[in-house]
């Protein structure tokens, strides 16, 4: 199980064949691969060895793809980076990560100051554009052109392929340890039960950093299939994008498709060349979805339901399974049935499985299991357990398997696709010097499924506005993090027995009336 095998396979199948389009670059199979091998001699050159962390903060380029492609050719672990968290955050994982070369793009330029003086290993910065490279950094273009090919490390198996930082419950964000073999079987699972051919064209509409976009960009791989880079959403160059590169295979979190759908110079037939449409990082409205699959009735929709931890497949709801009437139709409310390979089941808080149609807790076992958190032992020891991973995830099973979630037994809310701890946000709140005490929750939110709402009690004497806590908290933390409302109360929050704060008290109200306790 080896990532750059797929790599190999591609160029000496199909060497002439498009391998990627990022506006007028365009690279056959081939010669991505000379390339690849090239930047990894001159990865090799700095002194990347073995198990070596090199990051990365770009937005979406198919320098991204050759990055990802040559550190694990030179041996070492990637870092993707965050686009929308702040200096601070990504100083943090810099440090935790001990990362020794960082890739920026110049849309970060603004934060190589504060990395410079704070990311303590940071030793090389790398330049992805062409032109104008910043003094002190080295140019991406100058050593793939000054190095020669190095031999191909052939990192496999349990070797680790890169560490992922997602939120973290204690505040700070933690690095999800991901090795080859999780990627690999991910590549492979998602390919075949996604559609993917050689002759399938994806576009990477979606953030490269997140796991969504990894694992359909590792299943284009896998495939010999063709990338098409867009920088970053926006509603009218994505259908533009489509339609000049005859995409067929699209990636969008539900809040994407929503915002495209909705724009007013939205145009159906720019999207022709579409066959697969995937969605997943957070669920689809129905109503939405009921709208998009009247639009494009030839299109096959999927859900893929999954998490970080598991690279991240867990669950898919195939384009067979969007029926929207009958009997059958109740299950586009659900995140489908477990994907190629991976075992499930639904347990109760001593780690007992439930019968069918009981809520309790997913656990899910796969090729697809992470390593576990670096350098978390205690919560790696919480969430992978006897080889099954704990997701937080609270939901039933129908008889038939396909999973519906109901809840979530951790203190985490899914904001247009991003996943927000609630720890990290009250952190960031609790400096502030007006709350004496916080509890941050997720409420419902029809643009974005779920909302970050702080409930705060504040100081003796002070009255502190909704506004200054906000503009506190974007100091410290991802912008999407930040809370979008505040409620203020004088009374001591509801407390369990052991003295913990019961957020499903506080929660309740928003939710009332609904069937569920998630969007």
């Amino acid at each position: 199980m080896q990532l750059t095998q797929t790599l190999h396979s591609a160029a000496d199948t199909r060497p002439d064949h498009l391998a990627t389009v990022d506006g007028d670059r365009r690279k056959s199979w081939a010669e991505l691969r000379e390339r690849i091998a090239r930047l990894a001699g001159a990865l090799q050159a700095l002194g990347v060895e073995a198990g070596d962390r090199v990051a990365i903060l770009a937005l979406n380029t198919d320098r991204y793809t050759e990055y990802m492609f040559a550190v694990w050719w030179a041996g070492g672990a990637v870092v993707p980076m965050n686009t929308r968290w702040s200096a601070a955050e990504n100083v943090y994982s810099l440090n935790d990560s001990q990362t020794t070369i960082l890739f920026v793009d110049r849309h970060f330029a603004a934060m190589i100051g504060d990395i410079r003086d704070q990311a303590e290993t940071v030793s090389t910065i790398i330049h992805l554009e062409e032109e104008d490279v910043p003094e002190g950094m080295l140019s991406f273009e100058q050593l793939i052109a000054d190095h020669d090919p190095c031999p191909d490390a052939c990192r496999s198996g349990e070797d680790l392929a890169g560490l992922f930082y997602t939120g973290g419950t204690t505040g700070f964000p933690k690095g999800v340890m991901v090795p080859q073999r999780a990627l690999w079987y991910n590549n492979i699972a998602l390919a075949g039960m996604a559609g993917f051919t050689s002759d399938s064209v994806y576009q990477h509409t979606a953030p490269m950093f997140h796991m969504a976009d990894i694992a359909c960009g590792g299943a284009v791989m896998m495939a010999g299939g063709t990338h098409i880079y867009v920088p970053s959403f926006e509603p009218v160059s994505i259908l533009s994008a489509i339609e000049a590169n005859q995409v067929t295979h699209v990636l969008l979190v539900p809040t994407m498709l929503g915002m495209m759908l909705q724009h007013p110079e939205f145009d159906v037939t720019k999207l022709r060349s579409m066959t697969h449409y995937l969605y997943g990082a957070s669920p689809m409205p129905e109503g939405l979805l009921r709208h998009a699959m009247a639009l494009l009735p030839e299109v096959k929709f999927a859900q893929a339901y999954g998490q970080t931890e598991m690279a991240p497949l867990v669950s898919i709801l195939n384009s067979v399974d969007h029926v929207l009437e009958g009997e059958k139709a109740k299950q586009i409310r659900s995140a489908g049935r477990p994907a190629w390979g991976c075992e499930v089941k639904i347990i109760d808080e001593q780690g007992k499985p439930v019968p069918r149609g009981t809520v309790g807790e997913i656990a899910a076992r796969s090729p697809g299991n992470m390593l576990g958190y670096w350098k978390q032992q205690k919560q790696t020891a919480s969430t992978l357990v006897d080889g099954w991973v704990h997701t937080g995830d609270g939901a039933y099973q129908d008889k038939d398997g396909f999973l519906y979630i109901v809840d979530r037994m951790k203190d985490m809310i899914v904001s247009g696709g991003e996943n927000v701890f609630s720890a990290e946000v009250e952190s960031a709140i609790s400096t502030h010097p007006d709350v004496a005490a916080v509890a941050v929750v997720g409420i419902p939110s029809e643009q974005w499924g779920e909302s970050v709402h702080a409930i705060v009690i504040p100081k003796d004497n002070t009255t502190p506005d909704a506004q200054s806590i906000i503009s506190h908290c974007k100091d410290q933390i991802a912008g999407y993090k930040c809370p979008r409302s505040i409620d203020f109360r004088n009374e001591p929050f509801p407390l369990s027995g052991a003295g913990k704060v019961l957020k499903r008290e506080l929660r309740a109200p928003y939710w009332e009336g609904q069937e569920r306790s998630v969007n």
